[in-house]
């Protein structure tokens, strides 16, 4: 019963974070067959950050297809594909979308693009650790330091996963110790750069949603060009043979689009004040040499 519970509470959350990304939930699924258009599930960055906007139209024009955003972050958007409620992921967590494979929602997950995460902080920079190359190395300082406040998205994205790796091959776990300066809030990409610098704390970022951020006040990058940092981005088609609802059809000719030299070109192209957000890598395979 416990469990039943559990199952419905997910489920219920999942369809309010789909309605908070515009889409209702009554148009998710067969009564969609007719039209043009598809859901897209996705991490929080590629909408945040404005690439959504710069290459869906492209995509539109191109094919007549509409793409319906739900901007849910990683562990959602991937639970959104579960349920029948999206026809492509778009995420940046390979442990986790390779599991959804594995879990015989879709038959494979492709690279798309890639970009890096930083560790942002207030310009004081009371655990010193500015202009560091080894993320670990920073993390272990902030954690010793303990008068350092650092903001954690807490919400299973593809960042907050990113973060709790970063942790545990520092050989710390501060999500589990529970230290006054650790702060999880369990909110969105921007909610949490937000709350970050009202408070004058560390947080980790990608880079392309800290390069979009309006609001960055005293923050700046502290950390950055570890390898350890790197952030791949995966698509994945939702199989019609789990739910028939989903448009395979339509989300493999996006897929393809994103794939091919078209949506490669798209992403290439998008840049804010001179700063290329993301780097489209469909047919290198890999993000370092």
């Amino acid at each position: 019963m416990r469990g039943n519970r559990a199952k419905i509470f997910r489920r219920t959350a999942l369809a309010l974070g789909l309605l908070g990304a515009g889409l209702q939930m009554d148009a998710v699924g067969p009564s969609w067959g007719q039209d043009k258009s598809i859901v897209l599930a996705s991490t929080t960055s590629p909408q945040n950050s404005g690439l959504f906007g710069h290459i869906l139209p492209m995509f539109k024009a191109k094919t007549g297809i509409d793409v319906k955003v739900a901007a849910l972050g990683t562990g959602r958007a991937l639970d959104a594909g579960r349920h029948g409620y999206a026809d492509v992921v778009f995420v940046h967590a390979k442990a986790q979308e390779e599991q959804f494979v594995a879990e015989g929602f879709s038959a494979r997950r492709f690279d798309v693009m890639y970009n890096d995460f930083v560790l942002i902080g207030p310009r004081a920079d009371p655990a010193g650790i500015k202009g560091g190359k080894d993320v670990l190395v920073a993390l272990r300082t902030i954690y010793v330091a303990r008068d350092s406040l650092f903001v954690s998205r807490g919400d299973r994205s593809g960042t907050h996963t990113a973060e709790l790796a970063l942790w545990k091959a520092a050989a710390l776990d501060p999500a589990r110790a529970k230290p006054a300066w650790y702060r999880e809030i369990n909110q969105d990409m921007w909610a949490t750069l937000n709350t970050a610098s009202a408070m004058g704390a560390y947080v980790l970022s990608d880079r392309g949603t800290w390069i979009s951020f309006t609001n960055k006040a005293d923050l700046e990058i502290v950390v950055d060009g570890d390898w350890r940092l790197r952030n791949q981005y995966g698509v994945i088609l939702v199989k019609s043979s789990e739910h028939p609802s989903a448009k395979e059809t339509q989300g493999q000719t996006f897929i393809d689009w994103l794939l091919g030299p078209n949506g490669q070109n798209a992403i290439r192209s998008y840049q804010i004040e001179g700063h290329q957000l993301f780097f489209p890598n469909a047919l290198r395979g890999r993000l370092w040499p």
